[in-house]
């Protein structure tokens, strides 16, 4: 239990006074990992009240990054944004554009946009103590390896040469992951792992820190060797789509994972304290030993896996609705568009939050938990799809809601997030190989 605190049962409205959360941010003390979940990818109050304790984490318990569930490469055209390394982008929106792949409303919308501004100008006012943004996805398998070449290029143009040899293999199969997972899965071809772990070992032989380098160079040598990471855990996972989606769901949470552990040992080497703050969906947040994926399905997922990693330094922070409006497609790669949200089933999580009262409150789940939310009970799921019509079996789990979480901010009727593009404006380039394995519907 971090901060060793065994609060009471007591709701705590949520406001516009920033003092609402004060109770929140102490029982947070001693965390080095701050997960803060989300209920579905496409709600306006859990990105705003996200983001609203993540600046607070930042400015008063001195956090250095976030880590959001997004791409590697595409977050970190953001990171150089917000440290002021990227003269080409002056406004968020820019730095943002890298995000043109569905589901791109997820992190192109207003409130990561206002987030971000925020963040440039507190880096701005504290060149000494910056905070960065980057991404712990890894879907990015042909931009990584592109990342990994581009790096080398202007620092090695030999070795720059050898990776591209070994990125060749993945040539046969264009652009499209699942005609590489398709071929290598079922043993058609031959897979690329070989030359994809022989480029990562190359890449950390040359991250060892070096005399004399600044810090920004370390910094772009620790971003080449992540792309060569990702590239070959995106490669396995491409591979495993076609064995069983259970095995890559894990595979990629133990990514994510391994990317925030990665990240704070980064930052630790600079002599900082690798102190991050994770937003992710609540499928990912909320362990997954509590849920019955990981009771009868045997998954895991980053909040278990950090949780275990790192005892007593890992606070997880769900969110909830119970109705209102929500972003989401159809279905995989269709546009987006504002739907309602359904009233929370009876029986549910989310029908006892509403019961308790106030409309927008967050409540401990240490030590005496209300009665209405102890033991078994469902909770909703909304990832980039929403599918009404099949509410309960597209997006209702059971859960044991105390053991998922450290608290949960409910927010009973909220609002539709507003994308930065309107549907017409940006093609949502959805490769079919790219679909992610749900938990259970579009997370």
């Amino acid at each position: 239990m971090v901060g060793g605190m065994t609060p009471s049962p007591q709701l705590h409205p949520v406001t516009d006074d920033p003092a609402c959360y004060d109770d929140l941010l102490a029982q947070m003390a001693g965390a080095r990992f701050v997960l803060i979940g989300e209920a579905s990818h496409g709600t306006h109050e859990f990105y705003k009240e996200r983001a609203r304790l993540t600046q607070r984490l930042i400015e008063e318990r001195g956090f250095e990054a976030v880590v959001a569930e997004a791409d590697w490469p595409d977050a970190y055209r953001v990171n150089r944004f917000v440290r002021g390394q990227a003269p080409a982008d002056t406004r968020a929106e820019a730095a943002l554009g890298d995000f043109g792949r569905f589901p791109r409303w997820m992190w192109r919308n207003e409130p990561t946009r206002d987030f971000v501004t925020w963040l440039r100008a507190h880096n701005a006012r504290r060149p000494q103590a910056q905070a960065g943004f980057y991404g712990m996805d890894l879907y990015s398998l042909h931009r990584s390896m592109d990342a990994v070449v581009a790096y080398l290029e202007g620092v090695d143009p030999a070795a720059a040469q050898r990776a591209r040899q070994r990125y060749s293999c993945f040539e046969p199969y264009g652009t499209d992951p699942q005609s590489y997972g398709l071929a290598t899965g079922y043993g058609v071809a031959e897979p690329c792992e070989d030359a994809a772990v022989a480029q990562l070992v190359e890449l950390q032989a040359r991250t060892l820190r070096r005399a004399g380098e600044d810090i920004l160079a370390e910094d772009e040598r620790f971003y080449a060797e992540q792309n060569a990471r990702l590239a070959l855990n995106a490669e396995r996972y491409y591979r495993e789509l076609f064995r069983g989606r259970q095995d890559t769901w894990n595979l990629r949470d133990t990514h994510m994972a391994d990317t925030v552990d990665a990240l704070a040992g980064h930052l630790e080497a600079q002599g900082q304290a690798g102190k991050l703050v994770v937003w992710a969906h609540n499928s990912h947040v909320g362990d997954a030993r509590a849920t019955e994926v990981g009771w009868r399905q045997d998954q895991e997922n980053l909040g278990q896996y950090l949780r275990q990693r790192h005892p007593g330094q890992t606070f997880v922070l769900g969110q909830t609705t119970f109705q209102g409006h929500v972003t989401a497609a159809d279905d995989w790669g269709q546009p987006a568009r504002h739907q309602a949200v359904r009233p929370a089933i009876s029986g549910s999580v989310e029908a006892a939050l509403h019961a308790l009262r106030p409309s927008h409150y967050w409540l401990s789940l240490r030590g005496e938990v209300p009665p209405a939310l102890q033991g078994e009970r469902l909770q909703r799921f909304i990832g980039v799809l929403y599918r009404p019509a099949t509410e309960r079996q597209s997006h209702y789990l059971h859960t044991r809601l105390a053991e998922q979480y450290d608290a949960v901010l409910h927010l009973d009727r909220t609002g539709a997030l507003v994308p930065l593009d309107s549907p017409g404006e940006l093609p949502e380039q959805a490769e079919a190989g790219e679909q992610p394995a749900t938990f259970p519907s579009g997370e």
